[in-house]
């Protein structure tokens, strides 16, 4: 069976997925749950994407998001890898700890954003044990769950500042009794799974939603088939030249085999990759003859030290937020 697309474009809204291999548990105690949360954070801050809401279960995660920057695989591609870096190494482990890539489902947000949340959000209660019980304890179940977004939505106390709630809950008014009332009415009614409306394997909406969102995908990527990428390409000598402004290097520096700037070097390998659409053979030439795999190791290690340090964080933030200024400024040329 062919993979499903992969549509991306500014602030498109996500239902995003991932479990664990062979269903196994890719949360062990707590200490994950805490692990996983921060790196989450700090993914959502460095690509710059949106969470309206998230629930951590033993074997998967649901997350809903949203897109500004049509990043959504840069994005989850930092993140699993941050987070499975950390639980291999907590448990002394090898491998992959997800099952297969992340599923992600296209939703349209006017009709789907606050039912899908609740679907999320109940999801706890959704479990073989739980959900044969009385809907007064599920509802109980629920409030005095931890790990998920649900809490910041009843009660405004409980609200992490990296959520964000308002898309959701000025479908009700702004109201968090308002949606504690939406969620105990889906489980009282039993509501079903939005998944029996999905198209295709890809989409959560209607036909005009359909329509749009692939002429829009279609439209940044400069074409209409499944092997488009969302957005063009920059030349490799420019992404290197920002770099090397960005850091005050010599380009020459930058792309040298050896040096004293390794860190540097690596984000330019994830920017080149990235940004210039460079296959790893061909940024391991352009860097001074380096092997394809040590593009590869340079480009994880920097990936896990983007989800840790603040410092290389910003580095992204900045040096990808001047690109597309670059990148801007080239399309729309002078005024």
């Amino acid at each position: 069976m062919a993979r499903p697309l992969r549509i991306e474009f500014p602030h498109a809204h996500y239902h995003v997925t991932c479990r664990g291999n062979d269903r196994r548990r890719i949360f062990r105690d707590d200490d994950d749950r805490h692990a996983f949360v921060e790196r989450l954070r700090k993914s959502l801050e460095i690509y710059e994407v949106k969470l309206h809401c998230y629930v951590l279960m033993n074997n998967h995660f649901h997350l809903v998001t949203e897109t500004p920057k049509a990043n959504l695989s840069e994005f989850m591609r930092h993140f699993n890898v941050a987070y499975t870096s950390f639980f291999n190494r907590r448990h002394r482990r090898t491998g992959h700890l997800y099952h297969g890539r992340f599923k992600a489902i296209l939703i349209q947000p006017d009709a789907w954003l606050l039912p899908l949340s609740r679907h999320v959000h109940i999801n706890p209660v959704r479990t073989p044990r739980l959900r044969r019980g009385i809907v007064p304890e599920q509802v109980r179940q629920l409030w005095r769950y931890r790990w998920s977004s649900l809490g910041g939505y009843v009660s405004v106390r409980r609200r992490e500042p990296w959520v964000h709630y308002d898309d959701v809950l000025s479908r009700l008014g702004n109201s968090p009794q308002r949606y504690g009332r939406f969620v105990q009415d889906g489980l009282e009614q039993d509501v079903s799974s939005p998944w029996k409306e999905l198209r295709g394997q890809v989409i959560l909406g209607d036909d005009r939603f359909w329509e749009r969102s692939r002429q829009q995908w279609a439209s940044l990527a400069g074409g209409s088939g499944p092997a488009a990428s969302p957005m063009p390409s920059m030349d490799p000598a420019r992404i290197t030249a920002e770099a090397a402004r960005y850091f005050n290097l010599a380009p020459e520096r930058l792309r040298r085999k050896r040096g004293r700037c390794r860190d540097q070097r690596g984000v330019l390998m994830e920017l080149l990759y990235r940004c210039g659409g460079m296959t790893q053979q061909a940024i391991g030439t352009h860097l001074g003859g380096l092997d394809y795999t040590a593009v590869s190791h340079e480009r994880r290690r920097v990936r896990e030290l983007m989800a840790q340090s603040e410092v290389m964080a910003n580095w992204w933030r900045e040096l990808d937020s001047a690109l597309e200024s670059v990148r801007t400024a080239v399309t729309e040329g002078p005024a």
